[in-house]
């Protein structure tokens, strides 16, 4: 049964919804079956084309299942009918389906708007519908508001006339959509302002914010402007519809949602305030506005035909948004960036055996909620990049174009792309592809060098069911760091290399870019030669990202010493690249949280003074002539990495900038804020974190709000640890932000850890109520556990979520356990080894 045509007017909790749609029949019925949650229908009717009403005489609610069946006292016949229905839903405050968002007006009142998240399954709580991305329809919608509200959908407003029952409101009516899926349904209501330009294609782009911020919607206005031409001569498409709308929700359980023509946001991935937003605000802003504009074609133009293909849509996306960025922004080094925050975390996650294939068999719609992870996302990213690599620009053009071209408004899988790039490159796509996104995991490649000529590649592989990856190997030599000597596809678990002209004091390097989905570990003399290539920089600033971060995951997984690591990170002492600063203080967080159970955690925190130090020397607090965005960044990261490691000169310097901030004689610059914030309460008391709650209160602006909540649990007093947890759920954190201030709270100290665990099981009922289906729940208990490295921590993590069940995190639960029983065993392995060393090197410091 395919809808063709919808109609929806909704006036939420107001009997006399009518919604026609026009329906085809392939055979004769008395029955329809629909999906519909948390609606009660009043009266159904179907009118055969020409024919005369037949009003239903039953409708059965299957909730579990999320559907209705409307019974009717006669056969239905086949043919085209029009179904129209009346029925009251609920404005529900669960962050899905049709909803209500709190808002406090300019003047301090608090007040409501009405938005949509629909994506995965949830339009059906907005209407009864045949809620599946392969079901498409045009969809006609109409909104009856108050006149003094600002009324969005999908497209743009045709009408706008008084409504005859009631003068305070008026109805508003959108044009006819293309063909489209439910989820991509979108209407807001509510109080906005905004700011508008025409894209160079004629295009209106407008961005919506909270009324008297029009301001802070200027830069992804910019931004936005700027890419969708970026993307129509990239995929050689138009953008479809005549506007796109940008509008920031106050309450938001994702970052954003591409709706067709109406992508909704979290203020914070939206509004940049041009005196108090901090520059990795403006990069994650540009970054989640190329993300949602190239699903309005990768996504919304052509659909994945079930959530199966999810990865399809989100891992094409967040690998394109950093191809969009870099062509806005060149000086962020973005592709850089994408290696720390998108190829390295899905690496961490797809080591687990709890990880899950790219595409993942989804049966139930309600198993959607568990693949929005980093394999979905970041997984698929990387092996797009990958793809990408091997095939080259142009043809990977080419093939896109022939993709959406041939499946516009209609529904594609994963194979349907590969049969496009395979065409347009000649490339085997299909069987090399298959390998990476039909098995979960990735290759570990070992190497070794004879006279640095023969290379001998062999893939870790044990026992008869091992895994086999076709794998592109690129080969770089400290001849030409940044281009390959050679490029070979690695199709069989060994392969033999011989690299021509040669010298035997080169150095040799797999994985130029690091590009290829996989992790290296070369032969001790391999990496020796390698090692002067970070010291002098000679190493390109990726290469010397990706070899370190090999390293410590090979250290974690057991298979070399977390000392030989150690050794490596005091060789980064010239390091300039925020990006490999970044991966090198995410490894050694991990590592700080892994000795926070041991009798010498102070000890780590001397190694991360002694290797953070010079930089911040070298960068000092204020910004120098001729600094640009790296640079900004890079000192928030060290200052703060200092300044909560107890570094003596960093620690006093924050606390005199921050008592001139909180009296007003110099505010800090919104780079600094985050570092200068965590140090003083790391380092504070109960004074310390009164002013850091009273500073949240004050803040008009989300980002400022966010900044102190994820700060908020660096302090280590029992007493302030719970006073922030309780905050944590009270009125003056929104909801979708509670998951970051317990999470914090977890991830600040050891004590931290037990008492956010425990302050989750007491408060499990309304926690879940909160969060129920949503990634949000899957979020909050990955942030809050991961971090304990106790065996039986493991076995109580697993016997609480037996006895309250979470079915959307059953996957994150898993992988939780499997964390905390690597922590563990990774400690009964190495803490001796690593406190020897630390102990050896306060003995006789290293000379640099």
């Amino acid at each position: 049964m395919a809808s063709l045509s919808m109609d929806c007017s909704p006036t939420f909790c107001v009997p006399g919804l009518w919604n026609p749609f026009i329906i085809f029949h392939r055979q004769a019925t008395n029955q329809i079956v629909m999906n519909c949650a948390d609606i009660d229908i009043i009266t159904a009717s179907y009118a055969p084309e020409g024919d005369e009403e037949i009003h239903a005489t039953g409708f059965n609610y299957q909730n579990e299942d999320e559907k209705v069946t409307l019974s009717f006292p006669s056969t239905l016949q086949t043919g085209t009918g029009t179904l129209k229905i009346d029925f009251v839903g609920e404005l529900n405050d669960k962050m899905k389906g049709f909803y209500r968002s709190k808002y406090t007006t300019p003047s301090g009142e608090v007040r409501y708007a009405a938005v949509t998240q629909f994506e995965a399954t949830d339009a059906r709580r907005a209407f009864p519908c045949w809620d599946e991305p392969a079901i498409k329809a045009t969809f006609d919608i109409s909104l009856v508001v108050p006149k003094d509200r600002v009324a969005l959908s999908n497209m743009n407003v045709i009408d706008r006339k008084p409504y005859p029952d009631d003068e305070n409101l008026v109805e508003v009516k959108f044009a006819r959509t293309p063909v489209m899926s439910t989820y991509l349904v979108a209407f807001v209501v509510g109080e906005y302002d905004f700011v508008e330009t025409r894209s160079k294609d004629g295009v209106c782009v407008r961005v919506y914010t909270p009324v008297g911020k029009a301001e802070q919607g200027k830069f992804a206005l910019e931004v936005a402007a700027k890419t969708l031409p970026f993307y129509k001569d990239y995929f050689n498409v138009p953008y479809p519809l005549p506007k796109i709308d940008l509008i920031a929700i106050a309450d938001f359980a994702a970052g954003a949602m591409e709706n067709w023509g109406l992508v909704t946001y979290r203020e914070t991935a939206l509004l940049i305030d041009p005196k108090n937003s901090c520059s990795s605000s403006r990069q994650w802003v540009a970054l989640v506005v190329g993300h949602e504009l190239a699903h309005q074609w990768f996504g919304n133009l052509v659909t994945m035909e079930w959530w199966t293909h999810l990865w399809l849509n989100e891992g094409f996306a967040s690998w394109i948004e950093y191809l969009c960025v870099d062509h806005c922004f060149p000086e962020y080094d973005i592709w850089t960036q994408f290696v720390s925050a998108d190829y390295t975390r899905a690496q961490e996650l797809d080591a687990l055996d709890n990880s899950h294939p790219i595409e993942v068999s989804v049966g139930h719609p309600s198993e959607v909620d568990e693949i929005f992870d980093a394999i979905s996302y970041s997984k698929g990213a990387s092996v797009i990049r990958m793809l990408h690599d091997y095939i080259g620009d142009k043809d990977f053009k080419k093939g896109m174009n022939m993709y959406l071209t041939k499946f516009q408004q209609k529904n594609a899988a994963t194979e349907d792309l590969w049969e496009s790039l395979e065409n347009a490159s000649g490339k085997p796509i299909a069987a090399v592809m298959n390998t990476w996104t039909k098995q979960m995991g990735f290759p570990l490649i070992y190497v070794e060098a004879e006279q640095g000529l023969a290379l001998s590649l062999k893939l870790d592989c044990s026992g008869e069911d091992c895994p086999q990856w076709m794998v592109p190997i690129t080969i770089s030599t400290s001849e030409d760091p940044n281009q390959a000597k050679l490029k070979i596809l690695m199709d069989k678990p060994e392969m033999n290399v011989v690299l021509k002209n040669v010298k035997p004091d080169q150095w040799v390097k797999l994985n130029l870019g690091t590009v290829g989905f996989y992790r290296t570990q070369y032969s001790s003399a391999m990496l020796e030669s390698l090692l002067p290539g970070i010291r002098d920089l000679s190493l390109p600033p990726v290469d010397r990202l990706g070899l370190q971060n090999d390293l410590f995951s090979l250290a974690r997984a057991g298979i070399i010493s977390t000392v030989e690591v150690l050794k490596v990170m005091e060789a980064f002492v010239n390091e300039p690249n925020y990006t490999v600063w970044s991966d090198l203080s995410c490894n050694l967080g991990i590592l700080s949280t892994l000795l926070s159970h041991t009798d010498f955690y102070e000890e780590i925190q001397e190694f991360v003074k002694d290797v953070f130090s010079p930089i911040g020397e070298r960068l000092g607090w204020d910004p120098k002539p001729g600094e640009g965005h790296l640079d900004a960044l890079l000192r928030g990261l060290v200052l703060g990495k200092l300044g909560k490691a107890g570094h003596k000169a960093t620690l006093e310097e924050a606390r005199r900038r921050f008592k001139d901030h909180v009296e007003g004689k110099q505010i800090l610059s919104a780079d600094l804020r985050s570092p200068v914030y965590l140090t003083v309460l790391k380092h504070g008391d109960g004074t310390t974190l009164d002013i850091m709650l009273k500073l949240h209160k004050q803040a008009d602006m989300q980002e400022e709000k966010n900044r102190i909540e994820r700060v908020l649990g660096a302090t280590l007093l029992p007493d302030l640890i719970q006073k922030v947890l309780t905050f944590a759920l009270s009125e003056e954190v929104r909801p979708q932000d509670t998951v970051s201030v317990i999470g914090g709270v977890a991830g600040g100290s050891k004590h931290g850890r037990k008492a956010a665990w425990k302050f989750i099981k007491d408060n499990w009922e309304e926690l879940y109520n909160r969060y129920q289906g949503g990634f949000l729940i899957s979020r909050l208990i990955k942030l809050s556990v991961e971090g304990f490295a106790v065996d039986k921590m493991a076995g109580e993590v697993k016997a609480f979520f037996e006895s309250h069940p979470a079915p959307s995190a059953e996957r994150t639960i898993q992988q939780c356990c499997e964390n905390i029983l690597l922590n563990a065993a990774w400690l009964k392995r190495d803490a001796e080894s690593i406190h020897q060393y630390l102990l050896q090197r306060k003995a006789s410091p290293p000379t640099v």
